[in-house]
């Protein structure tokens, strides 16, 4: 009888330690669980990509199908200057309207400044402009020059890389605009007009018309506070 109950006893025991063990394994589990679902957490993709040599113009043959914008206004302290993008260079609209609505041109400056001649911006010597530029990438646009459109007075255009090339291949992140009353069509084979400006050519003319260095960079910079998109 005693060893019966003995046996009764221990089996009961065990049977207390399984469920217990049972219990704790399962609430462990739950834990884990918990934490593997946390650390899996999907990575949020950038908005857009890095842009290189590589990829920049399949990117913007696809941008410009659907930003299909053509109008912008600068903002300066001088007054405001509108520039109708053309559409036949279409890379290069595409370029400056995604510059545009990426805000890259807010805060920089008209750094160049060349008498009865032109005018040049998007450029400074702003730290978080490097910033900018790193974040949108580097790359070059080939010139695309056969369009028909010259370097006349109030025309846009995009300059040659700083570096030297063969190609002429344009700096995505600056422009200028023809001031000279007569125009510069000489420059017509070795760079892009890709628009005009069709109101504030007063405002050029004011910004053509400050002091510089012997650098042509303004002694008082001239800001662009911002450039935006109109209709």
């Amino acid at each position: 009888m005693k060893i019966r109950l003995v046996i009764l006893l221990t089996l009961f025991l065990w049977n207390c330690e399984d469920k217990q063990t049972s219990k704790q394994t399962k609430k462990t589990t739950t834990k884990d669980s918990v934490v593997e679902t946390i650390d899996q957490k999907p990575e949020k993709k950038p908005k857009f990509p890095i842009l290189t040599d590589n990829n920049a113009m399949e990117f913007f043959l696809e941008y410009e199908k659907e930003h299909k914008e053509n109008k912008v206004r600068i903002y300066t302290d001088f007054g405001n200057i509108d520039i109708l993008l053309y559409d036949k260079t279409k890379f290069h609209r595409a370029n400056f309207i995604y510059l545009t609505k990426r805000k890259y041109f807010d805060g920089t400056q008209f750094y160049r400044v060349v008498k009865n001649f032109v005018i040049q911006g998007g450029s400074s010597d702003a730290v978080d402009l490097y910033k900018k530029r790193r974040k949108i990438g580097k790359y070059l646009l080939p010139p695309d020059t056969k369009r028909g459109y010259t370097h006349k007075r109030g025309a846009i255009s995009m300059p040659s890389s700083e570096i030297e090339n063969a190609y002429k291949l344009a700096s995505p992140f600056q422009f200028f605009i023809i001031h000279r009353p007569g125009g510069a069509d000489y420059l017509d084979k070795d760079y892009t007009v890709f628009g005009e400006v069709i109101e504030g050519m007063d405002v050029v003319d004011k910004i053509n018309a400050v002091e510089t260095d012997d650098g042509d960079w303004p002694l008082q910079n001239v800001y662009i506070r911002k450039v935006e998109i109109i209709k």
